[in-house]
């Protein structure tokens, strides 16, 4: 019963978050530990079911010509660079302020979202691209490793706020997220066990999840709506951490 609760909640969340092109990983981690996994297995496990939910997504993201590799491939090397620059920055930093800073940005971020309206434009420009992706994996490296938290949170509103059109913005975020997750899964799975039943049930949920949300946004929704429901996305980010900081 356990296991399939867990299946079903994987489910609903990476349906919702697929669409914003975010992992479920923050959600499913409190969860499953709520629900008796170990945090260690948690994390490996929510981690894995992200790269998997992403890789399906981006599967169909590919075939539409919604992901911009121009601009992903900088963010992700970049992302990587900074990465370990912002969590050494931390050691001298108030993690307790920066994420009260952090929740901020995300509901800032997410009204913004919702209520603005910025130019939209084509870049076809190469070396343009490649500079937005440069700045914007750069920023999200850091401040993701920073505040120990998933990059793709602030990646999507980024390429949103250049100009980048909302669906290729949450597709591009979607192939990124496969690898961060990923390599997030390699640090944990050495210290992590994964429990079989578990993974097989909710991969069972994140991939049909990932097929409903992905189809939602490609072919349901307009760009508008997926602005919307991005910016719905990062409000929920921000309330879980904000309510991380308040039972602390």
């Amino acid at each position: 019963m356990t296991y399939l609760i867990a299946c079903i909640i994987t489910f609903i969340f990476t349906t919702v978050l697929a669409i914003a092109g975010v992992g479920a990983a923050f959600i499913l981690i409190p969860v499953f530990v709520g629900l008796g996994v170990p945090l260690l297995t948690a994390m490996s496990t929510a981690l894995l079911l992200n790269s998997i939910a992403m890789a399906i997504v981006s599967f169909y993201n590919a075939r539409s010509g919604l992901i911009v590799y121009k601009i992903a491939l900088p963010i992700l090397v970049f992302a990587s660079v900074f990465s370990p620059v912002g969590a050494i920055t931390a050691e001298h930093l108030s993690r307790t302020l920066l994420l009260w800073l952090f929740v901020g940005f995300l509901i800032f971020a997410g009204s913004m979202m919702l209520w603005y309206k910025p130019k939209k434009r084509e870049i076809s420009d190469s070396k343009k691209l490649i500079i937005y992706g440069v700045a914007v994996g750069g920023f999200a490296g850091y401040i993701g490793g920073l505040l120990g938290v998933g990059g793709g949170n602030l990646i999507v509103p980024a390429l949103v706020w250049l100009g980048i059109d909302p669906k290729k913005a949450s597709a591009t975020t979607s192939f990124i997220v496969i690898f961060s997750s990923f390599s997030g899964f390699l640090g944990h799975i050495s210290v992590g066990n994964i429990d079989f039943y578990l993974l097989v049930l909710c991969a069972i949920g994140s991939i049909a999840g990932g097929l409903l949300g992905n189809y939602l946004m490609r072919k349901r929704l307009t760009a508008p709506q997926v602005k919307k429901v991005i910016g719905i996305v990062l409000y929920i980010i921000a309330v879980k951490m904000l309510w991380d900081l308040l039972v602390k």
